[in-house]
């Protein structure tokens, strides 16, 4: 169903209207139609970036603390590595004792690093970065 407007448009803009409308095939009431169609499409679209866009930076932001959290994890843990190879002795090769304690020990660390994480559970809590953080 059409309705009937009576609307009321700069001389420019009519002219321009009267142009588009002189190619074949063409109405002034489908240009119109359709451009009016456009606007209110965009105008929608336009509601919901600005809804979204307060989402958006929020979730950037705490992906930024995520990864600087990230970073200073790796570079704790670099520099523990990198100090606790300086100030281990290295096991003799003949000494396959302290090497299958060794093994025992990393494999008993990988299955609770492993546990910890499907548990969901951490070592250092919030409450506990809470307090540093105070």
């Amino acid at each position: 169903m059409k309705v009937r407007q009576n609307l009321y448009i700069d001389l420019a803009v009519s002219e321009a209207l009267d142009a588009l409308a002189a190619k074949p095939g063409a109405t002034k009431s489908a240009i119109v139609n359709d451009a009016v169609s456009a606007w209110l499409a965009r105008r929608g679209s336009k509601e919901i970036d600005d809804l979204l866009k307060g989402r958006l930076d929020r979730i950037s932001r705490e992906i930024a603390k995520a990864r600087r959290d990230i970073d200073v994890l790796l570079e704790s843990l670099s520099l523990f590595v990198q100090y606790q190879l300086m100030v281990t002795a290295p096991l003799p090769e003949a000494d396959s004792a302290a090497r299958a304690v060794g093994r025992e020990r990393f494999d008993a660390f990988v299955t609770q690093v492993g546990r910890q994480i499907a548990g969901g559970r951490r070592s250092i809590g919030a409450e506990d970065v809470a307090e540093t953080a105070s």
